[in-house]
């Protein structure tokens, strides 16, 4: 049975570790999104943590940030067992994420979904590079 929770201890909160992210972790654009990615050192109880940003400039009304929070999250939690989890525990390695939304328009969810796992693809190839 996989695990299709997505607990406290799974998101990114901590201010250094945030600080070391935006300043040493590598990026990529995938549209709809911007991931921010470093492995981590540190020990954690999960493979990922992540942090999901949604800008204030493009979206003025908080429910229209919040719903596309949700929907990156809930696909996000449906994936991350999939692929990304199992990739990461084979390479044994630990990894921070941030995922920007960078589109101008308030996507559904399928097409977030879609977009999400091929995103989640492309962090795998680039974490091999």
């Amino acid at each position: 049975m996989k695990n299709f929770q997505f607990t406290k201890e799974e998101r990114l909160c901590s201010k250094k570790l945030l600080a070391e992210l935006f300043d040493n972790g590598s990026s990529f654009l995938f549209y709809p999104f911007r991931i921010t990615w470093q492995i981590n050192q540190e020990p954690q109880k999960y493979p990922v943590q992540i942090v999901i940003s949604v800008p204030k400039k493009r979206f003025k009304k908080s429910v229209d940030r919040n719903l596309i929070k949700r929907r990156i999250k809930e696909a996000y939690r449906l994936q991350k067992s999939a692929s990304l989890y199992p990739f990461l525990q084979t390479q044994q390695k630990q990894l921070l994420v941030a995922f920007h939304y960078v589109g101008k328009e308030l996507l559904d969810y399928s097409y977030i979904y879609q977009k999400l796992s091929l995103a989640l693809i492309n962090l795998e190839k680039q974490m091999v590079k």
